[in-house]
């Protein structure tokens, strides 16, 4: 099992990170109504508790907190992931989230906020593989198969860092939801997920022993959320986000969903 002190190097970076000098206030948006879209499939960040039926999450603790901090009120809908990018830059939505790695391709159709969480890919497999220890020797065995989310950085990860740099290699079989490739994994569809750190360990919590994350880090990435281009709300967002770094509260968050929260439970 990875351990948690790796888990969290890349939130520490970004919650420790020097900040500048904040102002003495938030932006105060006086109770404006925002629409935060999301896909509740990305555990622990934002997933429905199967116990409850709540949705639930780090990023919906997070929104949350910076929704009170800034005086606005949020109404939480859903999209699947690959409607999402599109229907905010659409303005069908004025705020996403869900664990979305920030890079230039996106940049194009929408702004981000600043990094709240960096992250690392991990490879997540069955509690008993012994075949391949690491991407090489998952490179090496042409019988093995990996799950991927199409147009998602594990599916970008899976074709660039572990295979041939075929986007349409065989062997990448495509889901329609990170879910899905995780329980894809667990009934031997496919033999490997990637997935990054904190929801990679969420699901090794969850299991039992059931499954358990292999090999070093495959590259890090940047979450953040994002916006139609030229939205008014990235200043005051990005504010509210720099005041949480600053006084501890993603430190506490992290804790409480990547450390104490197990899922199943």
């Amino acid at each position: 099992m990875m351990n948690l002190r790796t888990l969290l190097a890349g939130l520490a970076a970004l919650a420790l990170a020097p900040v500048s000098a904040l102002s003495a206030e938030l932006p105060d948006l006086g109770g404006k109504t925002v629409v935060v879209v999301t896909e509740n499939a990305y555990p622990p960040l934002q997933f429905v508790d199967p116990k409850t039926g709540e949705a639930i999450g780090w990023e919906y603790d997070v929104m949350n907190e910076i929704a009170k901090r800034l005086n606005m009120t949020v109404e939480y809908q859903n999209t699947s992931w690959d409607a999402m990018i599109q229907s905010v830059s659409d303005g069908q939505y004025q705020v996403g989230m869900t664990g979305i790695t920030i890079n230039d391709e996106r940049k194009a159709k929408v702004d981000f906020s600043d990094p709240y969480m960096r992250s690392e890919q991990f490879m997540l497999v069955r509690g008993d593989e012994s075949r391949f220890t690491d991407a090489k020797s998952f490179a090496d065995n042409a019988d093995l198969l990996v799950g991927a989310q199409p147009g998602t950085t594990p599916f970008y990860t899976a074709v660039y860092s572990v295979l041939d740099g075929d986007e349409a290699n065989p062997r990448i079989k495509l889901f329609e939801t990170f879910g899905a490739t995780v329980q894809a994994l667990k009934t031997g569809d496919v033999d490997m997920v990637l997935t990054d750190g904190t929801a990679g360990q969420g699901y090794v919590d969850a299991s039992g022993g059931g499954l358990k994350v292999v090999g070093g880090p495959l590259g890090s990435e940047d979450f953040g959320f994002i916006f139609p281009k030229g939205s008014d709300l990235v200043a005051p967002i990005n504010a509210a986000i720099a005041e949480l770094k600053a006084d501890g509260t993603l430190d506490t968050l992290n804790k409480k969903w990547f450390l104490d929260y197990k899922m199943g439970e």
